[in-house]
């Protein structure tokens, strides 16, 4: 269960790492979508924490939100952050919530 932990805490830091490298990024901000993902993650780590989100889950988690930083950055690197851009952001993240919710709820267990 300790393993699960210390990789999420590898995790947030790379990705925070990487997004944070790119100078392009600094005229695009979004603390809005930034604090709803690290909320979700934080959902995430929880679920694994107390046993309702499976490995294979958690994997499949973090690959989508994994995916939907990379598309941000990606967004970003022009140093605008257009509303278009914003909203479908948005909408993938809304995705996610979905899935992490179906993930904790579906009567799978550790």
């Amino acid at each position: 269960m300790r393993n699960w932990h210390k990789l999420a805490i590898a995790g947030l830091v790379s990705g925070g790492l990487v997004l944070g490298s790119f100078p392009g990024l600094a005229g695009a901000e979004s603390p809005r979508i930034d604090n709803r993902e690290v909320y979700q993650q934080g959902r995430i780590y929880q679920g694994v924490e107390s046993g309702q989100i499976t490995p294979r889950e958690f994997n499949r988690l973090e690959n989508q939100q994994s995916r939907i930083q990379t598309g941000e950055a990606r967004m970003k690197a022009d140093g605008r952050y257009t509303r278009r851009e914003r909203v479908r952001t948005q909408q993938r993240l809304n995705s996610s919530n979905c899935n992490i919710y179906r993930a904790k709820y579906n009567n799978r267990s550790r």
